[in-house]
């Protein structure tokens, strides 16, 4: 199960304040099964299929030869790629990485066909994107991911190429991704190229050793990130097909919040614990936004304000102090996405949202003044049910009054 709660200790009623606190960083660590997941699993599970329709070891074996010659291949249909974007907070990144940790990352084939075969075959590899944009970056960052996999020594071998060219290393990185048939690359934390591009103006090299990596790879590949990245994937016509894919919104204040905030409420360290009331999980949303890890620190810090102000348990007062604290501030609008709540297990990834839509955030409690009360004779109370307003203004006699006034 990729599920994951903290212990809650036997001897709880015996602990101090000091101790209690002790145990509050473990909150860090709960993750929450949700359909959201499940679509983002089959989404990557789909991608490292898809890589190995395209390509056998036969043409691997082509294709490594053909770097060394500096020759194009042309042999394979092209392999996966799409985008996993959302709200900072939403659980992008450890989702993800529980994802793929379900799968096995190295298969080692002693036979093909028969006949003795020794290969180490690597499912999947996760890396970051660096915040220099550097091709040579990546390389030696995908070349890291693959010796912790493998056990190898490809990036102590390549000391002597940190002077080398960008060029030498992409190639350098294409091979060895062949040649232990990577079936998905993950490129997390995308938004970087974005962010360093504004700056250097350097997005393009790094973009186009990506899209080579797809092309002549048949390497499956995903970029992970926050909707900053949509403004580059959007930017050039070649990429807005192979970035397609989830989109995520926070939750909206229903019953798969609430079933969130259920799952989590059992984990409190104070002295008692608050019942979970309707007028709590509204205030915990409110502040949140709807975004999970927001809604875990909050729970966390709440907890903490509670035993250093030698309070019993935490209530609305302490959840506002927290927050204020740690200067949580929702945007009032984010990029337009799938919200967390509407997924649901069996149901195929939804279609991406248009590329410039923002919405704005959603509230447990409605913002704004309360409608004034209006009596029978209003016009908009007649006009609302559906009344002639010609004969309720002389029913009324609106038009003699004015006159007589």
């Amino acid at each position: 199960s990729v599920a994951s709660y903290p212990p809650i200790p036997y001897d709880l009623a015996q602990m101090s304040p000091e101790e209690r606190r002790e145990l509050l960083p473990s909150l860090a660590s709960i993750y929450v099964p949700m359909p959201y997941q499940y679509a983002i699993y089959d989404t990557l599970y789909r991608a490292i299929s898809t890589t190995y329709r395209t390509a056998d070891v036969l043409e691997s074996t082509r294709a490594i030869n053909a770097y060394y010659c500096g020759r194009a291949t042309n042999y394979a249909t092209q392999a996966d790629s799409g985008s996993i974007l959302g709200v900072p907070g939403c659980g992008k990144t450890a989702t993800v990485r529980r994802c793929l940790s379900t799968m096995p990352q190295v298969i080692e084939h002693m036979e093909y066909q028969g006949k003795p075969c020794y290969c180490k075959q690597v499912l999947w590899l996760h890396v970051e994107c660096p915040s220099d944009c550097s091709v040579k970056t990546l390389g030696f960052g995908i070349m890291a991911a693959l010796d912790l996999a493998i056990g190898s020594k490809y990036l102590q071998s390549t000391q002597g190429l940190r002077s080398a060219s960008a060029s030498a290393i992409a190639v350098q990185t294409k091979i060895l991704l062949t040649n232990h048939h990577v079936g998905l690359l993950v490129v997390d934390e995308i938004q970087n190229a974005v962010l360093t591009a504004r700056k250097n103006r350097q997005e393009k090299p790094l973009l186009r050793f990506l899209v080579e990596l797809t092309n002549e790879t048949m390497t499956s590949i995903y970029f992970v990130g926050t909707p900053v990245a949509e403004e580059l994937f959007v930017s050039q016509e070649h990429l807005k097909r192979r970035t397609r894919g989830i989109r995520l919104a926070p939750f909206r204040p229903d019953g798969a919040y609430l079933e969130f905030v259920k799952r989590i409420w059992p984990y409190q360290y104070t002295w008692q614990l608050a019942e979970l009331t309707t007028s709590l999980t509204n205030k915990l949303y409110d502040c949140s936004g709807g975004i999970p890890a927001y809604v875990i620190k909050i729970f966390a810090e709440s907890q903490a304000q509670a035993l250093l102000q030698a309070h019993s348990c935490i209530d609305e007062k302490v959840i506002q102090r927290a927050v204020e604290l740690m200067a949580i501030k929702v945007p009032r609008t984010y990029a337009a996405g799938t919200y967390i709540s509407d997924f649901e297990i069996g149901m195929s990834a939804p279609e991406p949202p248009p590329e410039t839509e923002e919405v704005p955030r959603q509230y447990a409690v409605k913002r704004g003044r309360k409608a004034a009360q209006r009596d029978d004779g209003d016009l908009l109370v007649a006009y609302n049910n559906g009344v002639d307003i010609e004969t309720h203004i002389k029913e009324n006699g609106y038009l003699e009054a004015d006159y007589h006034g």
